[in-house]
């Protein structure tokens, strides 16, 4: 569940995402995204570094960071590279360590798609998000993403190489968040470039890769190709 574990064949580090400027503007606009419902108290599950955490704190948010990490030693930390923010880690790779209907909204952003029993965990999302709350998925990876065909063939990493990870389209992710009681309210394919691409050249081009992206993002029939799936779902009345 965590952001912090290493991608075999991924020579660049795992805290890429950080140092790549087109991908922290894909952070930013899922910070201003959840911002605008004005959520009072939000989870972030699975947190890794704590990057988004840090944006929605910025935002005014109640934020609460969570990880799982096999080794952690379970309880509150701070997070290292945003020291005033801390995080629950635990070794338990489904139980949430919090009340039940204690979040008004829940993240994932790159997150399920790497649990080991995607089942449990959304029982564990719904046991702990309010029964008028809303659960933000994001970086779910898409099924028939042209980019991930890519790296599977040049011996990268690719989600399904590794134990647990799982690959969705939408369809199936709909059939998923139906079975755990989850009504999805929108649902779309996102990110047509790469953005995980570091450098001077990337970092001045952000905005611009950005919008090209979003804008390749809305062409019906092309996105089929996107890397992502993203959506936003309410738990149903049981």
């Amino acid at each position: 569940m965590s952001h912090l574990e290493p991608e075999p064949g991924n020579p660049r580090g795992h805290d890429v995402n950080l140092r790549s400027g087109p991908q922290m503007r894909e952070y930013t606009a899922i910070a201003r995204r959840i911002s605008a419902d004005r959520p009072a108290h939000i989870l972030d599950w699975g947190c890794g570094y704590g990057q988004v955490s840090d944006l929605l704190w910025r935002a005014g948010l109640g934020v609460t960071a969570f990880d799982y990490r096999p080794d952690a030693d379970d309880g509150v930390h701070g997070l290292e590279r945003y020291p005033h923010l801390s995080v629950h880690l635990s070794s338990d790779p489904r139980r949430l360590p919090f009340a039940d209907a204690a979040f008004d909204a829940v993240l994932s952003c790159g997150v399920l798609e790497h649990v080991e029993d995607p089942d449990a965990s959304l029982d564990e999302i719904r046991r702990v998000l309010a029964p008028a709350g809303t659960f933000y998925v994001y970086k779910l990876p898409n099924r028939t993403s042209y980019l991930e065909a890519i790296a599977r063939r040049m011996g990268l990493y690719y989600h399904g190489a590794v134990e647990h990870d799982r690959v969705y389209d939408r369809r199936s992710a709909l059939a998923l968040f139906a079975r755990h009681g989850f009504a999805v309210e929108e649902i779309r394919l996102m990110n047509m470039l790469p953005l995980t691409i570091t450098g001077r050249i990337a970092a001045r081009s952000a905005p611009l890769i950005w919008t090209v992206n979003r804008g390749l993002s809305a062409i019906p029939g092309l996105n089929l190709l996107a890397t992502n799936v993203e959506l936003v779902a309410r738990p149903q009345p049981r």
